[in-house]
C-alpha cells in the first residue's frame, strides 16, 4: 500500500468568500456568489458572473501592494489564496526553496493585455502589461510574492488546469523529487474569456442549473485555490497535522471533440475509475462526488452517463458547486478540491443550487446538506476542453 499524501494547508478565493471561513459560511447557508457584473467591463451585461467581491485596488490594498505597481488580477487572486495555504501549513519563506509550486491557468494576464494590446502595437509605455500576458508570468508573480520555490511550473489544460497541477504535485511527491508541493490554480474573468464562451453559445443569462432538465449553459466565475501536499514524514518532522489525505489521482484524454464530451462519458468514466484504482478503493467507498457539473446540456448528460456507468444504481450523493462560484474555468479543480476538504472536515454535503427538474437518464443531485452517512472519501471531477479529464480522491485524515 503506497503512502498517502497529506494535505497540510489550503487557501481559497472565490465569489462566495475570500478565505475558507467565508466560503464555508456561504456553502452552509446556500448563498450563491453569482450576480450582475461589477468589475468586468463588458457590453454583455446580460450574463451573470461569479466575481470575487474585491476590485483590483482592494486586492492590492489587502496584499500591501502599491496601487501603481503593474500587476494582473490572476496573480492578485493567486497571492491571496496562496498566502492562506502557506500560513495554515506553517511554511515560511526559508522553507520554500525545498518545495515546488505548480499553478494552473489559461487566461493568465489577459485582463490587462486585452486592454493594452493596441498600445503595444504602437510601442507605448503599457508594454509591461504585455509581458505579463502569458500563463507562466502569472505563476512567477504569485511565487515571487512569497520567496523562491525550488521548482515552478504552469499546467494549462483548459478547465482541468488546476486539478492537473495537483496531479503533477502528487507525482512529484511520489517520485521522491519533493517532500512538499504547493499546487492549485488561479483565473480571473476577462472579456476574451466571456466572448469566447459566448461564441460557443454555452452561457446562460439566468443563474446556472447543473443537472436540471432546463439547464441552458454556464455562468463564468473567477478565483484561486491552493493546497499544500506533503509527505507524511515531512509533516511530522515539521509538527503539522493533515487536513485530509490525497489518496488517488487520474488523468485521461478521450480526444472526442475540441469542446464537447462524448455521449457515454468515456473520458469522465476513465478518470473516476482511475482515481479510485489509484486509491485502492471500490466505487462503494465514495461518500460524495463533487461533479464538474457546468450546467451545459452536453457536460451534465455526459457526466451523468459516466457516473451511472461506474456506480450503477448506487450513485453516491452528487452535486455541482458551480451554482455557488460560477465556472472558474482553469481554477475550478483547485477551488472545488478545497470545497471538498471543507465538506470532509465539517461533515456536510454542498447542495446543488437551483435544481428543480430531473433530467432524462440523469442523476438527481444533492438538495439536503445532511449526509446519509459519515463522509470519509470524496471524489472530485474536473474536465477540460479536448477531453482532458481528471479526477482525484480525498479521504478523511486518520493517523495510521
Amino acid at each position: 500500500m503506497k503512502e498517502p499524501i497529506w494535505i497540510t494547508g489550503a487557501g481559497i478565493v472565490s465569489a462566495v468568500g475570500c478565505n475558507k471561513r467565508e466560503v464555508l459560511e456561504s456553502l452552509v447557508a446556500g448563498r450563491s456568489g453569482i450576480g450582475p457584473m461589477r468589475y468586468l467591463r463588458s457590453v454583455h451585461t446580460e450574463f451573470p458572473v461569479g466575481e470575487v467581491p474585491m476590485s483590483d485596488e482592494e486586492l492590492c490594498a489587502a496584499l500591501g501592494i502599491d496601487a501603481s505597481t503593474p500587476t494582473i488580477r490572476t496573480a492578485l487572486l493567486g497571492m491571496l489564496a496562496l498566502g492562506e495555504a502557506l500560513d495554515e501549513a506553517g511554511l515560511s519563506g526559508g522553507e520554500l526553496p525545498g518545495a515546488a509550486f505548480i499553478s494552473g491557468t489559461t487566461v493568465g494576464g489577459m485582463d490587462r493585455s486585452e486592454c493594452y494590446y493596441p498600445d503595444f502595437l504602437a510601442n507605448d509605455s503599457r508594454n509591461e502589461y504585455i509581458a505579463m500576458h502569458d500563463c507562466g508570468a502569472s505563476t512567477e508573480l504569485i511565487a515571487d510574492r512569497f520567496g523562491r520555490f525550488g521548482f515552478v511550473s504552469t499546467p494549462s489544460t483548459a478547465c482541468s488546469s488546476a486539478m492537473n497541477a495537483i496531479l503533477v504535485g502528487a507525482n512529484l511527491i511520489r517520485s521522491g523529487a519533493f517532500d512538499i508541493v504547493v499546487a492549485g490554480g488561479s483565473e480571473c474573468l476577462t472579456r476574451f474569456h466571456l466572448n469566447g464562451f459566448n461564441a460557443l453559445m454555452i452561457l446562460d443569462t439566468q443563474p446556472c442549473r447543473p443537472f436540471d432538465a432546463t439547464r441552458a449553459g454556464l455562468n463564468l466565475g473567477e478565483g484561486a485555490a491552493y493546497v499544500v501536499l506533503e509527505r507524511a514524514a515531512s509533516a511530522r518532522r515539521r509538527g503539522v497535522r493533515a487536513l485530509a489525505t490525497l489518496d488517488g489521482v487520474a488523468n485521461t484524454c478521450d480526444a472526442f471533440h475540441q469542446t464537447a464530451s462524448s455521449a457515454d462519458g468515456e473520458g469522465a468514466f476513465r478518470a473516476m475509475r482511475g482515481a479510485l484504482a489509484d486509491a485502492g478503493l471500490d466505487p462503494s467507498a465514495v461518500d460524495y462526488i463533487n461533479a464538474h457539473g457546468t450546467g451545459t446540456p452536453n457536460n451534465d448528460a455526459s457526466e451523468s452517463a459516466a457516473m451511472l456507468r461506474l456506480f450503477g444504481d448506487r450513485v453516491p450523493p452528487v452535486s455541482s458547486t458551480k451554482a455557488f462560484t460560477g465556472h472558474t474555468t482553469s481554477a475550478s479543480g483547485a477551488i472545488e478540491t478545497v470545497i471538498c476538504l471543507l465538506a470532509l472536515r465539517h461533515g456536510f454535503l454542498p447542495v446543488n443550487l437551483n435544481w428543480q427538474h430531473p433530467m432524462d437518464n440523469g442523476i438527481v443531485p444533492v438538495r439536503e446538506s445532511r449526509p446519509p452517512r459519515e463522509i470519509r472519501h470524496v471524489l472530485c471531477n474536473s474536465f477540460g476542453f479536448g477531453g482532458n479529464d481528471s479526477s482525484l480522491l480525498l479521504s478523511k485524515w486518520q493517523e495510521r
